[in-house]
């Protein structure tokens, strides 16, 4: 029987047609390269925005969704024409196209929702 659990301490894989229950401890990200599963299909999961992030990501495999539950962030694109930044406010969301290069820069702590494509992620410095 399915129970009700707590998205920022469970994650859930999302792998047509299954949704999967992940249970997040102490090693889910040191690990996180070992679980082949994850590179299919996307990883929807709550995280705190407390920190301004310290490096760009991309997803080469597919669009990111991000929601902003609570705070103030602003989502900055490396696009081929410049930077463009996307500010989120309170409830808002935006798609972060695939292969963009993309960081956080946090001006009041909050959480937000991701549902990020798994396979391929990597991260470079500001």
């Amino acid at each position: 029987m399915p129970a009700p659990f707590d998205l920022d301490q469970t994650y859930i894989h999302l792998d047509h047609p299954n949704a999967t229950e992940l249970p997040v401890d102490d090693d889910f990200w040191q690990t996180i390269g070992q679980r082949t599963e994850l590179s299919r299909g996307y990883l929807m999961m709550v995280g705190p925005m407390d920190e301004t992030w310290t490096s760009w990501e991309r997803h080469p495999s597919g669009e990111e969704i991000v929601y902003l539950l609570a705070g103030s962030v602003d989502f900055v694109l490396d696009l081929p024409d410049g930077e463009q930044t996307l500010e989120l406010r309170g409830r808002s969301c935006c798609i972060v196209p695939r292969n963009t290069w993309h960081r956080a820069i946090v001006h009041e702590p909050g959480d937000m929702l991701f549902v990020t494509p798994g396979e391929g992620t990597t991260h470079r410095p500001l």
